[in-house]
């Protein structure tokens, strides 16, 4: 009887180890797993299909975008601007941020990050990649001097000459606050300009109503004109419906 139970037990283990082990070595099969109900949830996930989903075309969970539509709270990500097109964004694009000392602070931070190794610390072209490829500009001298918001906003998304798009790298609120900076650096003070250029400004409190028109009232207005490129006063949130009714 116990020879017996101990042939059946060793039998019993060769079978088993030999399952084991061809399931092992079978990449369609992941072998014996516990309560899989917890990794295979039965609603739909876009990232994660075992099999063909019998509901939507393609048989995938994910479905194409209807064309022409724009993702929840990315509508300022668009602004309708062929990317060789600086001229107009140089007069319809506007600021929507105020100059303060906190966003020019954040500006500086962004500019350190993504454009200082190029532009150098005062934005003289002087940075340790410009300096060994040459050719970039000083933003204090000739028309670079004079290069408002838009212009700046769309050459940092779009790029230009030798300077590749940075479009994917910073989104449109820290482009603006780069653009900002970079006007403070026009003045040729470098860094420390900050506080001169915020009088020159006429920023005498924490902030500015319209920072367009405070620096650059022929270029930038009117202030009421609506902008491709303006985001949604609720975003995430949607517009309230109308019901077919006219705007």
């Amino acid at each position: 009887m116990t020879h017996s139970l101990k042939v059946t037990l060793q039998a019993s283990a060769v079978l088993l180890a030999s399952v084991f082990t061809t399931a092992c070595n079978r990449a369609d099969d992941p072998g014996l797993e516990y309560a899989p109900e917890m990794y295979y949830p039965i609603p739909y996930e876009p990232l994660k299909q075992l099999s063909s989903n019998k509901v939507n075309p393609m048989g995938l969970n994910m479905r194409t975008p209807a064309i022409g539509t724009v993702p929840r709270g990315k509508a300022n990500y668009y602004t309708h601007i062929a990317k060789d097109d600086i001229a107009t964004a140089e007069t319809t694009l506007r600021n929507p941020y105020a100059y303060t000392k906190d966003a020019l602070e954040e500006g500086k931070t962004l500019y350190v990050r993504n454009c200082q190794h190029c532009h150098g610390e005062s934005g003289a072209g002087d940075g340790p990649v410009g300096a060994k490829f040459k050719g970039v500009p000083n933003y204090s001298v000739g028309a670079y001097k004079t290069m408002n918001d838009g212009h700046i906003y769309h050459v940092i998304q779009w790029g230009k000459g030798r300077m590749m798009p940075h479009g994917s790298q910073v989104n449109p609120q820290e482009r603006w606050k780069i653009a900002m900076y970079v006007r403070m650096l026009q003045q040729g003070k470098g860094p420390d300009g900050m506080t001169d250029f915020l009088k020159a400004s006429g920023v005498t409190n924490a902030a500015v109503a319209d920072s367009s028109q405070t620096t650059d009232q022929q270029n930038q207005s009117p202030v009421q004109e609506a902008q491709a490129d303006k985001a949604s006063q609720t975003p995430g949130q949607g517009d309230k419906a109308r019901n077919g009714t006219a705007l």
